[in-house]
């Protein structure tokens, strides 16, 4: 079991070295070198506490109006993708139950990320691909923000599709793979 602080230093690995490295979110870096994320990790296995930590991240986002966007690594919980499913889909219901739709966007990322539509070892399943399983919130306004001075942005996720598919999987995986030992 790692450190919470080890498990911060890999997440920032890979979004720098993968997330920002290969431009899969072109609006991350400038948010990175401001300092405006949050990191946060939970450690429980426990679904109604990892949800209640996914809870307080919202009400962090509410009263640190400096943090755009915050990551929430679990760091022993949700092993199997199909549990991790199951969980973000409460997290989702549970930002519309407490009112925060169009306020914050939530993210999902996996080790074991794949896509509905994807087929077996489809390195575009690297885009979501983590290290750790986490839930990513996002605040909305500054995605519209960020969007408003960005060119056909709906294109971004088939971009980087196209992306991981011609690095390739051994090129995705070992460039995630990378950011464990950083």
């Amino acid at each position: 079991m790692s450190s919470s602080q080890q498990i911060i230093d890999q997440t920032i690995a890979w979004i720098r070295k993968v997330v920002v490295g290969c431009n899969f979110c072109p609006f991350a870096a400038r948010t990175l070198q401001q300092h405006h994320v949050h990191y946060q990790v939970e450690a429980s296995t426990n679904i109604t506490l990892c949800l209640d930590a996914f809870l307080k991240e919202i009400a962090r986002l509410d009263n640190e109006l400096h943090i755009e966007t915050s990551f929430l690594i679990f760091s022993n919980a949700f092993q199997q993708f199909d549990d991790y499913l199951y969980m973000a889909s409460i997290a989702e219901d549970l930002l519309k139950e407490k009112g925060y739709e169009g306020v914050y966007q939530l993210a999902s990322f996996h080790p074991m990320y794949r896509f509905a539509s994807s087929v077996k070892n489809d390195a575009a399943d690297y885009t979501n691909r983590s290290i750790y399983p986490m839930l990513h919130l996002l605040r909305e306004s500054s995605i519209d923000k960020a969007v408003k001075h960005y060119e056909n942005p709906e294109n971004i996720p088939e971009r980087n599709i196209d992306f991981a598919r011609k690095k390739g999987l051994t090129f995705m995986k070992f460039l995630r793979d990378s950011c464990i030992n950083s």
